[in-house]
């Protein structure tokens, strides 16, 4: 077992992807409708519900209505089941058909993203851009862990071959391709961590984001610094000239025009070869 401890001295040398933690069958002790699944869907739900500051073991169990000794027949530690955890999140990604390049030019799916967009390195690009941002947005406490763990479970690591390979279709040299993959998904983490933070901050204060927002510029506008009343008024001139809408529109545009200037990059220096 490596203890919370041990995993603080070294965390580049232990995961519980590389300590052949093999799920472990149920004793007969254990309650007939827990098993190791059960308990990582039930740490999400509660990391969704309440944060990562507040979870603990103890917590988990009196969710799963077992005692925490049940838990730990599953896992050894809390940071285990956290890196579990992180993984479920990463797997709800969706991932590009392998096949897409070969097949494209059909009809599109139910998501109304064509086959050829798929099969394209620029739509699946976007695709897996927007489900990042979204799984971030969705699981704010994931943004924290992913420095924190390796990030080698089955789900991140298929994540990060799809976008490796995505790369690799750019035209981009191979010494341009980490580059490109880091100004992408680095924009994408920055934005999806700061929205995600942002809707909860709205959600504990019992205000829609349209609400928040206008309360907190309107304090700001009334604060006697002359310099943060400055920086309001040209944010403001900024917005408005992008456009009006609710915050959630107008960070949807801003999202997709970022996007959009990184994809235009990629093909320009790709150009350059």
């Amino acid at each position: 077992m490596v203890s919370a401890a041990d995993r603080a001295k070294s965390p580049a040398r232990t995961s519980v992807w590389l300590e052949g933690k093999a799920e472990r069958g149920r004793r007969s002790a254990q309650p007939a409708s827990l098993d190791r699944a059960k308990i990582i869907d039930a740490t999400v739900r509660l990391l969704d519900s309440e944060g990562a500051a507040k979870f603990s073991m103890r917590r988990l169990a009196a969710e799963l209505d077992v005692t925490a000794m049940s838990v730990y027949w599953y896992v050894d530690t809390k940071d285990d089941l956290l890196e579990l955890a992180l993984d479920a999140a990463f797997g709800t990604i969706r991932l590009p058909d392998a096949g897409a390049d070969a097949d494209a030019g059909g009809d599109g799916d139910a998501d109304g993203d064509t086959d050829a967009d798929a099969g394209d390195w620029r739509g699946r690009l976007r695709r897996l851009a927007v489900d990042y941002r979204a799984m971030l947005v969705r699981h704010p406490w994931v943004s924290p862990l992913v420095g924190t763990f390796l990030n080698i479970g089955p789900n991140a690591l298929a994540f990060s071959l799809a976008i490796q390979q995505v790369m690799r279709d750019t035209g981009l040299p191979p010494r341009g391709q980490m580059g490109a993959l880091s100004a992408v998904f680095q924009f994408v983490y920055g934005f999806g961590t700061i929205e995600g933070h942002f809707i909860a901050r709205c959600a504990s204060a019992g205000m829609s984001q349209d609400e928040y927002y206008r309360e907190a510029i309107g304090t700001m506008t009334g604060a006697p610094d002359l310099g943060l009343k400055k920086y309001i008024t040209e944010s403001m001139e900024i917005m408005v000239s992008g456009g009006t809408g609710t915050v959630a529109e107008m960070r949807e545009r801003d999202f997709e025009y970022a996007l959009e200037t990184l994809v235009a990059g990629i093909e320009a220096m790709a150009a350059r070869g």
